[in-house]
């Protein structure tokens, strides 16, 4: 008879392996469908990247349409004339400037509230037909993206328009939204009346 005790043999059972190889099983599938639905839902840089340029774009348009007492078809109305130094809109002759575009007014609109109908009304405004358009009313190669402009009388500095009509405000807020994939970006911006030639 031998006195060295028998040694056991080293490894794992076969329940111990298929255990294993369950545990790690569940935790990748695990992991695999977090990364998928991270992926799924997590917004394309580039998609992002086209949204925002086009909020950049569309922003820019409005903020440079003039923002004066008078409409342009005003006689008054034109910039050599004295109608840039008309500080209200009883200054106009005819036409003073209102909400929504005048009648035969297409993009790009002469005066910035001719983007919208009212104040606080998001109007679709950069499309025909449900496609984004340029200023000059090309489609846009674009596809899935919807664009609006919300437009209201609002507060900077020492000037407040919050609760003034049209006709006498004197800053306004411009937020343009574009929406895509199930995802909106909105930029905002403030315009200004002033009087250029009353200086």
């Amino acid at each position: 008879m031998s006195s060295k005790p028998r040694l056991r043999q080293r490894g794992v059972t076969m329940i111990e392996l298929i255990l294993f190889i369950v545990i790690i099983g569940v935790g990748l599938a695990g992991i695999v469908a977090v990364m998928n639905f991270t992926t799924q839902r997590s917004a394309d840089p580039v998609r992002r990247k086209q949204a925002l340029m086009l909020a950049e774009a569309l922003l820019e348009e409005v903020e440079l349409a003039k923002f004066s007492w008078c409409d342009v078809s005003d006689p008054l109305a034109g910039d050599d004339d004295p109608a840039s130094a008309v500080t209200s809109a009883a200054g106009c002759q005819a036409v003073p400037e209102g909400w929504g575009p005048e009648t035969g007014n297409q993009r790009p609109f002469d005066n910035v509230n001719d983007y919208v109908s009212g104040p606080n009304v998001e109007t679709q405004a950069f499309g025909a037909d449900g496609k984004l358009v340029d200023a000059d009313g090309n489609p846009l190669p674009l596809t899935g993206f919807r664009a609006s402009v919300t437009i209201r009388p609002d507060r900077l500095g020492n000037l407040d328009s919050r609760n003034a009509p049209i006709t006498s405000a004197e800053v306004l807020r411009i937020t343009v939204t574009v929406n895509y994939d199930g995802q909106s970006l909105s930029l905002d911006g403030y315009r200004t009346r002033y009087a250029p030639n009353s200086l």
